[in-house]
Order: structure tokens, then sequence, then C-alpha cells
């Protein structure tokens, strides 16, 4: 069983919105960190958005607030990134991450998580 499966991916416009799926275990999704990162081409892997599957607690870049909303299911073990008002520089290998713990360097750093997805594409086009 893969640990974490995300889903939803795909090419749009810009202005446009994606919705992106990360389905993990029970055991794996409960009271956890779960984050959602991007990737672009030569460029840096970068959080966008993250949650405590416990409480909601909810963590955004601020290149993406206002824009990116992220949220759970907890009866489907599942976060949810719905983006909107996509632009190009949007565009990147999304991944979804998880840790049942959270060091100093918060939710957004990658380094903070130890099991990833296998990722999906997001492409916006202007």
């Amino acid at each position: 069983q893969v640990p974490l499966v995300e889903s939803g991916g795909g090419s749009v416009q810009a202005g446009g919105s994606l919705r992106l799926s990360c389905s993990a275990s029970r055991e794996t999704y409960a009271s956890s960190f779960m984050g959602w990162f991007r990737q672009a081409p030569g460029k840096e892997r970068e959080g966008v958005a993250a949650i405590y599957t416990g409480g909601g607690n909810t963590h955004y870049d601020d290149s993406v607030r206002g824009r990116f909303t992220i949220s759970r299911d907890n009866a489907k073990n599942t976060v949810y990134l719905q983006m909107n008002s996509l632009k190009p520089e949007d565009t990147g290998m999304y991944y979804c991450a998880h840790s049942f713990s959270m060091g100093r360097g918060g939710p957004l750093k990658p380094y903070e998580y130890n099991l990833w997805g296998q990722g999906t594409q997001v492409t916006v086009s202007s």
C-alpha cells in the first residue's frame, strides 16, 4: 500500500482552479501534520500549505494566501488543496507530505517531513 496518494493535478489557464487530494491510511493520517509542497524545474521544493489533522490548524505561504485553501476530511483520511486564481508561477510538481511531529522549522519546511507522495503535476498557462 502506497502511504500517500495524490491526485487532481492538471493543466489550466491562468485564473482557473484545481483541487488536489492526498489520501493516507488511517494510522498515517491521525493527529499528524500534512503539507503540500511544490517544486518547479530548477528550483527548490517549497512549502505551500499545511494542516494539522487533529485540530485543523492551517498554515500558508504568503504567495498563495487568499487563493489556496487546505482542508481535511477525517472520515476519508484525506487532505485537499483547493487552488483558485491560479497563476503561471504556480506551475510545478505538487507533493503531499506527512509528519507526526513538527520541529522548529515549522510546517512549511520540507525537511520537517519524512513521508512523501509521488507528486502530481500542475501546469498553469498564461
